[in-house]
């Protein structure tokens, strides 16, 4: 971190949700605002994975990486008009998607807790929210050193639409079949079985890449304007 200089977002983007953490707004007054009180410092989340061709390549993330419908919900954004605005193209982006989308399984491995079996999302966040202001993790804090989690599973569709509404009003859901935790590494894998289309990761609305991966975070890495 030391000699690099403070960065920062011009929120015009789909979702701005680190941006929306961030308090920052589209605006010059706030921006510049947000560039004299200076750059705070601010974890970052590493994603170790494959390309399409089985080659060794990572990202970087700010906010959220994720599986499962994730990707998919990227794929059906790219081929958007947007005309509906963020939050209704977001939903109608992971309403379609549940309906082709089939619960992939993973093995996830991290430094406090071990899971497998069949999701329909992991969430990784180093902030709040994803996917136009999705409260997947409404206790994160982008600077505490460890990433939360959200893992979904095999849930039926009206929950599932029922729980949309529940994560956009920033309340946790209680289900058996939803879990929230912490970590500051974690493992990926896909078991031999899974499908070719399965297994993929998505940070920060973009796809980054394939199972197997290794994801951790480095605090209080960069200094980020907000």
């Amino acid at each position: 971190m030391v000699g690099r200089p403070p960065i920062g977002v011009i929120p015009l983007g789909t979702g701005n949700d680190f941006a929306r953490l961030g308090k920052v707004l589209s605006t010059a007054e706030s921006i510049l605002e947000k560039i004299a009180h200076g750059g705070k410092l601010t974890d970052v989340g590493k994603v170790n994975c494959l390309n399409e061709m089985g080659e060794k390549t990572f990202r970087y993330f700010i906010n959220v990486a994720s599986l499962g419908m994730g990707p998919d919900v990227v794929r059906r954004l790219f081929k958007s008009d947007r005309s509906l605005g963020p939050t209704l193209t977001y939903f109608k982006a992971i309403t379609q998607t549940f309906f082709s989308h089939r619960p992939e399984a993973v093995e996830v491995t991290t430094d406090q807790w071990t899971w497998h079996g069949k999701l329909r999302v992991l969430a990784i966040a180093n902030g709040q929210s994803f996917g136009s202001a999705m409260y997947v993790a409404p206790d994160a804090q982008p600077d505490d050193g460890v990433f939360s989690t959200f893992l979904a599973g095999e849930i039926p569709l009206l929950k599932f639409l029922w729980f949309l509404q529940t994560i956009k009003s920033r309340k946790k859901i209680k289900d058996d079949l939803v879990r929230y935790d912490t970590c500051t590494r974690m493992s990926l894998a896909s078991p031999a079985e899974a499908s070719a289309e399965a297994g993929w990761i998505e940070t920060e609305g973009e796809l980054a890449g394939m199972l197997p991966a290794q994801i951790e975070i480095m605090p209080k890495a960069i200094k980020f304007f907000r």
